[in-house]
């Protein structure tokens, strides 16, 4: 019976270790690209329905947590598809080596807009360009089994993070300090995806 857990034991560390030097093919560039248009969707009905979010902070908070948990779920149930067609027999792992990489950040990021909420509502212009490096962070984590361009985008988001957390106001609020930043990063990490998919192709 040890003989038997040691072997299971040893077949889990080589599936782990081969993940880990795997590149990770779950996330579906057209997907992602369709987060982007979301995004961009969601900053025209901000624009439209909600001008002074500054004045309406918890609706505003309330729409974009809505775009996020419905790119959320796009983009979840094609990795779960795409991982089980392309990784095969490593799919659980990988799934679970994804889902590591961008837990702190969707934990942190809850956590810090529920606080900033809750208990100093006057901050919450930061809220923007804080989501945005926190997101940033989960990109930096995912890069170790993402292609290296990759950091572009987690450099991108850091970078959009920081610029609307030097507006040191209620401008950052404004629909396109999400709706450019996203769009636009959305829209670079399928562009590096794509990119990638058919450079792996023409290698072959």
């Amino acid at each position: 019976m040890q003989n038997l857990n040691k072997v299971l034991g040893d077949i889990s560390s080589i599936r782990m270790q081969m993940a880990r030097s795997t590149d990770f093919r779950g996330y579906g560039p057209a997907t992602l690209a369709g987060t982007g248009v979301l995004a961009i969707a969601a900053a025209m009905a901000q624009g439209r329905w909600l001008p002074d979010a500054e004045h309406h902070v918890a609706a505003y908070v309330a729409m974009w947590i809505s775009a996020a948990a419905v790119s959320a779920a796009l983009i979840g149930a094609e990795t779960v598809a795409r991982t089980r067609r392309m990784h095969r027999g490593m799919a659980d792992t990988m799934l679970r080596m994804a889902i590591e990489q961008f837990l702190p950040a969707v934990a942190a990021g809850s956590l810090i807009t529920w606080v900033l909420i809750h208990y100093a509502a006057a901050a919450a212009w930061m809220l923007p360009g804080l989501w945005q490096v926190i997101f940033s962070l989960g990109v930096f984590s995912s890069c170790r089994f993402l292609p290296k361009l990759m950091i572009a985008a987690g450099i991108w988001y850091l970078m959009t993070g920081l610029f609307c957390i030097s507006l040191a106001d209620a401008r950052a609020l404004s629909p396109w300090a999400m709706g450019i930043s996203y769009g636009a990063g959305q829209l670079l990490v399928a562009g590096i995806l794509l990119y990638h998919a058919r450079k792996e192709r023409n290698e072959i």
